[in-house]
């Protein structure tokens, strides 16, 4: 697929919903890694949200999650584990309306270093890069963190452990 193609959202589109697969990355002290995005022609216009993105050719969802983890944070020490989560949403960026069906992977990581190492052109215009935060850090911040319910969903993580099966969150239209 081309860069093009790619960074105008056509990659993981099947029946108008972008296949996405996201990571839920934990370190050994239980901190979440988010990445710090924003409108690309306005940075003030930002929030935090996990790493991941459009499904290319016939990966898998995990082969993705995988792959854009290490794209986006140079992370590739990684013990994929179960999805814990999906989602649906819908959101403007980039000028466009992006519709998806995500699915949040568990994953595991001792690797506590980031460095973004094959961004598209539209990420390296809107992501301003990553941090590693607590559940509780998470819970007390007044910044937009998708999917919004993130904290209580890591807390109840955190305190159960995964579920027995995908969880299918509530459809977040922005």
């Amino acid at each position: 697929m081309s860069t093009e193609a790619r960074d105008a959202g056509e990659d993981g589109y099947t029946g108008g919903l972008r296949k996405v697969a996201r990571v839920v990355l934990l370190d050994p002290d239980d901190r979440i890694l988010l990445l710090h995005g924003h409108e690309p022609d306005d940075p003030a216009d930002d929030w935090w949200f996990t790493p991941g993105g459009g499904l290319e050719g016939d990966e898998t969802r995990a082969q993705a999650a995988l792959r854009e983890l290490a794209e986006e944070t140079g992370i590739t020490e990684v013990d994929l584990g179960p999805v814990l989560w999906r989602r649906r949403c819908s959101f403007p960026f980039a000028g466009r309306r992006w519709d998806q069906d995500e699915w949040y992977y568990l994953a595991r990581t001792a690797q506590t270093t980031t460095e973004a190492m094959a961004l598209t052109e539209l990420e390296r215009r809107s992501v301003a890069g990553a941090r590693w935060w607590t559940c509780r850090e998470l819970a007390r911040t007044h910044e937009t963190v998708y999917p919004t319910r993130l904290a209580g969903l890591l807390r109840t993580l955190l305190d159960e452990g995964p579920p027995a099966g995908p969880m299918t969150l509530d459809t977040e239209i922005v």
